[in-house]
């Protein structure tokens, strides 16, 4: 349960990056603290109680994301009376910076993870890389990745293709190959679609009896903003930092898919992009019975006129004309 009782912070009136920086930044002084990392890095720390989520986000995400332009991190732990750390990076750097890296040590040097009864490092994409690479620093912690990259190293994944500007970044360095900094983990639960062969790949890197793959067919490149669309987000990483989340757990809310409209105009894409008209009738129809949604409407009525048409002709049958008389 959350507590309403909790005031909770907003940094909503930021118009620029630099103002919303520094708004957190008085926000930090109140809630725990705000720390500059380097020029594209900051830590956010927000002391509030005994379990500890750490998130890894980008600038850009938690200011175009709503909630008052404050971390998911810290929105979900707050009213919970939980703390939590979000590592903010102000540009796709996946987290590969020496300022990052000490920042780390310093709290590996203070034994800041062991004031926490539960410690959850959180990420998705490459948030998900920072959870999973930087989670070595917290023995004993869960992690909780979205399609994490395991490196982009092009010595090791050269077949990502994806992500051609990072590959000016140093992942041979300490905290870089990500399924090697999982081995002190308690918990390890990857969610990633299996049919983005190269999330799949990624996946397979991480390995280990602790580690949990939970499977999401069609939810896509972007895992999170999925998961979130259908109000499954929040209550997943609850379930990471309460101790209880399973893959039952997972499954049970990955099944709200079935009744959102997007989803499902997106699993019909699919069909309709493999030329199964018939299927895609069927798709289409499952889709309407589910959720009456205008779209989906129109598009199986599409559909169903662009079912071929049974030939009106009847069917060839059996001549009337007697049959020749057989030679004598």
């Amino acid at each position: 349960m959350t507590d309403d009782s909790i005031e909770m912070f907003d940094a909503g009136e930021a118009e620029t990056d630099s103002d919303w920086l520094a708004i957190l930044a008085e926000i930090g002084d109140e809630a725990g603290y705000m720390e500059s990392l380097g020029a594209t890095h900051s830590a956010f720390f927000s002391d509030m109680g005994p379990v500890l989520l750490v998130t890894f986000e980008t600038l850009s995400g938690i200011r175009g994301a709503g909630g008052g332009q404050m971390p998911l991190g810290y929105q979900i732990a707050a009213p919970r009376g939980w703390s939590s750390l979000t590592l903010i990076a102000h540009e796709d750097s996946w987290f590969r910076d020496r300022a990052v890296f000490g920042f780390f040590d310093r709290l590996i040097d203070d034994a800041f993870f062991e004031d926490f009864d539960k410690v959850v490092f959180y990420g998705a994409g490459m948030g998900g890389y920072g959870a999973t690479a930087f989670s070595v620093a917290a023995p004993g912690c869960t992690v909780l990745a979205l399609a994490p990259q395991a490196t982009l190293d092009t010595e090791l994944a050269d077949w990502d293709r994806r992500f051609m500007s990072a590959r000016r970044l140093d992942f041979t360095d300490r905290f870089g190959f990500a399924p090697d900094m999982i081995d002190g983990c308690d918990r390890v639960f990857l969610v990633y679609d299996p049919i983005q062969q190269v999330d799949a790949v990624h996946a397979a890197m991480f390995r280990g009896a602790h580690v949990t793959k939970l499977r999401a067919r069609h939810i896509g490149r972007d895992p999170q903003a999925e998961l979130a669309r259908i109000g499954a987000l929040r209550p997943l990483i609850d379930a990471a930092c309460l101790g209880t989340l399973e893959p039952g757990t997972f499954y049970r809310l990955w099944r709200a898919r079935r009744t959102h409209a997007q989803y499902l105009g997106r699993l019909a894409g699919r069909v309709q992009s493999q030329n199964r008209p018939k299927r895609l009738v069927q798709v289409l129809r499952a889709a309407v019975a589910q959720v009456d949604h205008p779209q989906l409407r129109r598009a199986l009525t599409r559909a169903e006129a662009a079912l071929p048409r049974p030939d009106p002709r009847p069917a060839a049958t059996a001549t009337s004309e007697p049959a020749e008389e057989p030679l004598r």
